[in-house]
């Protein structure tokens, strides 16, 4: 089945035809490196992670590359603020950001690129386009790319470029010809970090960087770019009109945006103290759950982020879980080897082909837990065996259903008992039960589940989950 993506750039769903047969060359806007990572690089990490999966799955050869900012205004102001050599700022939030990734289950890209080690690529870049009458050097040795020279402007965030210089004005001390011109090159000020070029001593502007590095890493045309919501404009537009004023040929074929991160249906932000990082929610809830919760919205809707919402994704889980519990964890089958005439695969693929619609996805694996639970109760082990290591197989596409499943069900959050207190307890109520001190047994029972924790006696002994 054709995979079909929604392109922002022509505002409507297309099938995937790269310009390669076989062959998918996907660049994605990273971090800036200067704090650890939240909610919203969480969910552009995570769509894309299963947008990478399921291309693989397809059979694709997918070249992934995920830039680093590493030099920013931000970054520099951090430092300057920590009283800290820009670089060692840049070298741990780049390990927190891979530790955080790893933790959601998020494969590394194939490439990741950091903007500072293609200064060159970024300087013969902007010569390019100074050559063609495309960006000028300014009298306060910036260099600033010149708007009106480019027809295209606007055709990706559907901006008139007119519209955005009218109001618009320039500062008495402004060096721009135009309003709407951006920087390409920043001069230097006094003590700061600077690379040396034509136009003196500075660093390169924001946008430039990541039309240096995809099309370093990809080629001058590639096939989709993706990244946040809020990139659309002017970021990815300005990296548009770049790329191809410097190279004469059209720059990604598909535009891929990730919907926005909303918390408790208020727009995330420090002032409003509803910002959180990734770390702060991992620490709160298992890594999968918050998996689960970001890809049960379609990519590029926007989700709200609550704490009931987490509660959801939990117990949804948990019924995923509860199917596969008692059953081994097995490695996933390959994609391609599962059985294309089967009912549950040619849905789940169908759903994924539609834009990568992962929402859809679970429902067809909701269906096929109800059908393990009926296979379950009729005690056909041999075909539940084999239902299990379908869900497995297609959940490792959505990157979830990697867990053993009594670790995932006894797993615990922030002021949950640890595992080893409820084994402590169950092995308390053996022994009261051993000494004929029933009232003792139920009241840890009783506490236990006051607690979320829920005891399921057998002839084999009791285990545990929670609630």
């Amino acid at each position: 089945m054709t995979i079909q993506i929604y392109n922002t750039l022509s505002r409507k769903k297309a099938p995937l035809t790269p310009i390669e047969p076989g062959v998918v060359k996907m660049y994605v806007c990273g971090m800036t490196v200067y704090d650890y990572c939240h909610l919203g690089h969480a969910r552009v990490l995570v769509a894309f992670d299963v947008i990478s999966r399921f291309l693989r799955a397809k059979g694709f050869d997918l070249t992934y590359v995920r830039n680093i900012t590493d030099i920013d205004d931000k970054i520099l102001r951090r430092a300057d603020e920590n009283g800290e050599d820009y670089t060692a700022l840049t070298s741990r939030f780049i390990d927190a950001m891979h530790e955080d990734a790893e933790r959601l289950g998020i494969a590394p890209p194939d490439a990741e690129p950091r903007a500072t080690a293609h200064i060159g690529d970024i300087l013969a870049m902007i010569d390019k386009l100074i050559d063609g009458g495309y960006a000028y050097a300014a009298s306060n040795g910036d260099v600033y790319y010149r708007v009106s020279r480019f027809e295209g402007y606007g055709k990706l965030s559907g901006k008139n470029p007119e519209e955005l210089l009218s109001g618009a004005r320039i500062a008495v001390d402004e060096a721009k010809e135009d309003p709407r011109d951006f920087a390409l090159w920043k001069a230097a000020k006094a003590g700061e970090v600077s690379w040396p070029s034509p136009w003196g001593e500075g660093r390169p502007g924001w946008h430039i960087e990541c039309s240096a590095m995809s099309t370093c890493c990809l080629g001058d045309n590639f096939d989709i770019h993706g990244g946040g919501p809020d990139l659309v404009f002017p970021h990815h537009e300005n990296e548009i009109a770049q790329s191809e004023a410097a190279t004469g040929k059209p720059y990604a074929n598909t535009w891929m945006h990730a919907g926005a991160v909303r918390v408790d249906n208020e727009k995330m932000s420090k002032s409003l103290g509803n910002f959180f990082t990734i770390r702060e929610i991992l620490d709160k809830y298992h890594p999968e759950v918050v998996r689960y919760f970001l890809i049960s919205s379609h990519y590029r809707s926007a989700i709200n982020y609550s704490e009931d919402n987490l509660q959801i994704a939990r117990q949804n889980l948990e019924r995923f879980y509860h199917a596969l519990k008692g059953l081994p964890l097995t490695a996933p089958t390959p994609y391609a080897e599962l059985p294309q005439d089967n009912d549950t695969v040619r849905r789940f693929d169908a759903a994924m082909c539609d834009d990568f619609a992962a929402p859809e996805a679970l429902a067809v694996l909701f269906d096929l837990v109800r059908e393990m639970n009926n296979t379950r109760t009729a005690g056909n082990t041999e075909v539940l065996a084999e239902q299990a290591q379908l869900l497995r197989s297609l959940g490792a596409v959505l990157g979830i259903f990697g867990c053993e499943a009594e670790a995932f069900l006894q797993a615990g959050g922030e002021g949950e008992l640890a595992g080893e207190q409820v084994e402590a307890l169950i092995a308390e109520r053996a022994q009261a039960k051993k000494d004929r001190n029933f009232s003792r047994a139920d009241e840890i029972r009783q506490s236990l589940l006051d607690q979320g924790v829920v005891l399921e006696d057998s002839r084999e002994g009791t285990t545990w989950r929670r609630s």
